[in-house]
């Protein structure tokens, strides 16, 4: 959900998005992830064909409210960039089984263990994962951003 509106396929369909994960309490790596996506929002804040995507790995601090209030904090466009929450299955199975986002770590991980990545996945409009980023690191974003027009010019 965002800003207590549903998110579906269907918002990122035939979009070029950008997801990671995240925590609104989180007093370490999500701060500067926040910070570096958005540079990515500023540099297609006009682009129709380009969202964001950021999922709560923690559904059961991270209500609706409280990710409306970190928008709005952190200077998020909502039709931009999405902070969604889920049931928190569905969010780890994202992670691990459709973006992939923990694999380059080599760490087997139970199911149902904490999940926290640096990683933004750049995803293409036929939904194919086109790269894996550093989000903490201002030339991986630089070059995600220059990945992102190189993908808009393939049309």
């Amino acid at each position: 959900m965002r800003q207590g509106k549903k998110v579906n396929e269907k918002t990122f369909e035939n979009k070029i998005y950008v997801a990671d994960f995240f925590f609104t309490s989180c007093p370490g790596i999500c701060p500067k992830m926040t910070a570096n996506m958005n540079i990515v929002q500023e540099a297609f804040k006009d682009d129709d064909d380009v969202l964001l995507l950021s999922h709560s790995v923690t559904p059961s601090d991270d209500s609706v409210a409280v990710l409306k209030d970190y928008a709005l904090y952190k200077g998020v466009i909502s039709n931009k960039w999405h902070l969604v929450t889920g049931s928190e299955k569905e969010i780890y199975k994202l992670d691990r089984k459709d973006y992939f986002v923990e694999d380059d770590l080599g760490l087997e991980k139970d199911e149902d263990e904490f999940l926290h990545t640096e990683n933004f996945v750049l995803i293409d409009k036929n939904r194919h994962i086109r790269g894996i980023y550093n989000g903490l690191n201002k030339t991986s974003v630089k070059q995600l951003i220059s990945d992102i027009q190189t993908l808009k010019k393939e049309g």
